[in-house]
């Protein structure tokens, strides 16, 4: 039953770990350029933003979820 409890722990943090990668990876992507939103849903410059967005408030997330532990 403990190494069941330790493994279920492992596989949320591993989880955990590769959602706030992708959301980063994402954010950056679409902050550099290589992602990008078609002209007519505003473009390279609301990708800008909504890039930027998606960052802060990955970090945003990991840094309360990091104290709320």
């Amino acid at each position: 039953m403990v190494k069941s409890r330790e493994a279920g722990k492992v596989l949320s943090f591993v989880v955990w770990l590769t959602g706030i990668l992708v959301s980063l990876s994402v954010g950056f992507g679409m902050i550099n350029g290589p992602l990008s939103l078609p002209k007519w849903l505003g473009g390279s410059v609301l990708a800008l933003i909504v890039g930027w967005i998606v960052v802060i408030t990955t970090i945003i997330s990991a840094v309360i979820a990091i104290i709320d532990r």
